[in-house]
C-alpha cells in the first residue's frame, strides 16, 4: 500500500540528513556551498531524488557535483544510520535548475516591463493622424443641411 504522507515525511528527513552528511562526512575542501533544495521519494520508499544547488561559477558547480557523486555511498550510509526504516533508499543527486530558470524569468519580466513603459510613453505623446473623430455624426449632418 502506498503511503504518500510517509514518503513526504521521509523526504523531509532525508533532506536534513543529506545536508548534515555533506557538512560532516564529506571531507573534501573543494566542496562548494551546497543547498539541498528538494527531495522526492518514490511511494515505495526505494529511491530518493535529491535536488541541490551550488553557489559559484560553472566550474565550481561541476566540481561539486563530481564530489557529491563520488561520495554518494558515504552520504547514503550516513542517511541509513539515522533513518528508522528497514531499507535505505538509493540516492540520486540532480542539480536543480530552478534558480537559473527564475533568474531568466526575472530578466524577461524586466524586459517586458521596460517595453511596456516605452509603449505607454509613445502612446502618451501620440497625436491623431486626422481629426479626432473622422466619422460624421447624424446631428452634424442635419446641422449642415439646415445651415
Amino acid at each position: 500500500m502506498v503511503d504518500v504522507a510517509r514518503a513526504r515525511k521521509l523526504s523531509e528527513r532525508i533532506k536534513v540528513l543529506v545536508a548534515e552528511a555533506l557538512e560532516r562526512a564529506v571531507k573534501d575542501p573543494d566542496l562548494g556551498f551546497v543547498t539541498i533544495t528538494d527531495v522526492k521519494v518514490t511511494p515505495d520508499l526505494q529511491h530518493a531524488k535529491i535536488f541541490f544547488t551550488v553557489y559559484g561559477t560553472d566550474k565550481e558547480k561541476q566540481q561539486t557535483a563530481e564530489i557529491i557523486e563520488k561520495n554518494r555511498g558515504v552520504i547514503r550510509r550516513e542517511v541509513g544510520h539515522n533513518l528508522s526504516i528497514r531499507l535505505v533508499p538509493t540516492l540520486e543527486f540532480i542539480p536543480d535548475e530552478i534558480p537559473e530558470t527564475a533568474a531568466a524569468m526575472n530578466d524577461l519580466l524586466a524586459e517586458a516591463k521596460a517595453r511596456d513603459e516605452q509603449v505607454a510613453k509613445q502612446a502618451a505623446e501620440a497625436k491623431w493622424a486626422g481629426e479626432e473623430n473622422p466619422y460624421k455624426e447624424p446631428r452634424k449632418i442635419e446641422e449642415e443641411e439646415e445651415g
